[in-house]
């Protein structure tokens, strides 16, 4: 496909626009698209470049890779059981800020081409439609971590599933395959992997036809709703992540999962 490079000073995002569509793609592929401090402040920039783009109709979050995003990077986690409660909360809240993807006021398609765990299953679920390849495996992973939901993926979550089927897929924290995905309404649609990105950019097109003020009003509408309810949350979310950042769980489950082992939590 041809896309015109937006020229950012971007390390681990690449962003193209062409005929009204953004595409921003998550370019740590050798760390299957985790997130740090550095990455998320970059999606920032490339979410708020699209926001104040007038010529820009649609967005597009991909990964380059086998993944999504898989999550927050290890290393990062690692420093924030370390890091002071002011620290780690000024990190969460930033990251709740740019998936909020409710402040775009044009439709946001995710193109879920590997996995999507923990915030990466987050982003996935802040946007307005996750494409799916057959390849895509969905989790949010962050009870096995010593964490819990900390950007809002909570209350989207039961938003799309119901409050039931949340609940088991965040306090299990086990990956899904797609099949199970799309059963739950967690995807709209599931395809081949070598069809992915030419369904994306379909869908994407016939969006970027809709009238624009026509297309903000409507998402606004859809996302009154939800955003009382959001803010809420992810108030809470944020102070009882910065907690659960401070605990021997939190290092032990982080620490279990980079050396591929089993964790032990005691509660503390």
């Amino acid at each position: 496909m041809c896309y015109n490079l937006v020229m950012l000073e971007l390390q681990n995002i690449l962003m193209e626009k062409s005929g009204g569509i953004a595409r921003i793609t998550l370019n740590r592929p050798e760390a299957m698209n985790a997130l740090d401090d550095k990455v998320v402040n970059e999606l920032w920039v490339a979410t708020e470049d699209v926001r104040v783009d007038k010529t820009i109709r649609v967005a597009i979050i991909t990964g380059r890779g086998r993944a999504f995003c898989a999550g927050i990077d290890l290393k990062h986690a690692t420093k924030l059981t370390t890091a002071s409660t002011l620290d780690t909360g000024a990190f969460l809240r930033r990251m709740q800020e740019t998936f909020r993807l409710e402040r775009l006021e044009i439709p946001v398609i995710a193109s879920v081409n590997g996995y999507a765990l923990g915030e990466g299953c987050d982003l996935a679920l802040a946007c307005d439609f996750r494409i799916a390849s057959e390849d895509a495996r969905f989790g949010m992973t962050y009870t096995q971590l010593g964490l819990a939901p900390a950007v809002g993926g909570a209350s989207r979550l039961i938003q799309l599933v119901g409050a039931s089927k949340a609940k088991e897929l965040i306090f299990f924290g086990d990956m899904i395959d797609v099949a199970e995905a799309l059963r739950i309404g967690m995807v709209d649609r599931v395809v081949p992997a070598a069809d992915l990105e030419v369904t994306v950019l379909d869908l994407a097109r016939r969006l970027a036809k809709g009238a624009p003020l026509a297309m903000a009003a409507a998402k606004k509408s859809l996302n009154i709703a939800l955003e009382d309810s959001l803010r809420r949350t992810m108030d809470f979310d944020m102070r009882a992540q910065s907690t659960c950042f401070q605990s021997q769980d939190a290092l032990e489950g982080i620490t279990a999962r980079s050396q591929r082992r089993e964790p032990h939590f005691q509660g503390k």
